[in-house]
């Protein structure tokens, strides 16, 4: 919410919106519509075509609605604690859909794949005022081989990858899973908000 009023107020009319910041960043702030924030380091740290992707996978954050994705995944893990590894994959899995679709953009998916690891490793290294890696692929993959990688090095390796196949029946699974999980918080935020009217009025 404080993301999204600020981007509101940042001036600028478009939907991307340019701040003058050292620090690489880029997110999109929810709302209708989003708006897409990216700082000038960041824009310093990529290429024209690195840019391009980087807005692409912006942008399909924003037009699909990610955010709400992961705001049910994380209220339903904040009621109950074991669907904590739900929210945790549901995040991963809308960087990857954004991923897929800048890619898509972009039509080179080893563009894709280089422009995440340079915004990826110029976010770590902006505030150290390291440089950024000239082998960008290379330096996030060789980080930690792909058993236990984190999340950036996963996705750069499934960009290097053939497209994958649409997966309906997955997707469908998982948008249960997040609306019944959603539906539970709900579910328990009103049975506490009744039983402490039921303790107040006992007292």
């Amino acid at each position: 919410i404080a993301a999204h009023r600020q981007a509101r107020w940042l001036p600028g009319a478009g939907q991307v919106v340019v701040v003058s910041d050292d620090a690489a960043d880029a997110y999109t702030a929810p709302g209708w519509p989003g708006r897409i924030v990216i700082t000038t380091g960041m824009m310093r740290a990529l290429t024209a075509a690195e840019r391009r992707v980087l807005l692409a996978h912006e942008r399909a954050h924003a037009s699909g609605y990610h955010y709400l994705f992961t705001a049910a995944a994380r209220l339903a893990s904040a009621a109950n604690p074991l669907l904590r590894p739900l929210a945790a994959a549901v995040g991963y899995s809308v960087e990857r859909w954004a991923d897929e679709q800048a890619a898509v953009a972009a039509g080179d998916r080893t563009l894709a794949a280089r422009a995440i690891a340079t915004a990826a490793l110029a976010a770590q290294a902006a505030p150290a005022g390291r440089p950024v890696p000239a082998g960008a692929i290379g330096a996030v993959t060789d980080a930690a081989g792909m058993r236990g990688a984190g999340a950036v090095p996963r996705r750069v390796a499934a960009l290097l990858q053939p497209p994958p196949r649409p997966r309906l029946l997955l997707l469908a699974v998982a948008v249960t899973l997040v609306a019944v999980s959603g539906l539970s918080a709900l579910d328990a935020a009103h049975s506490l908000h009744s039983l402490i009217e039921f303790a107040q009025a006992a007292a």
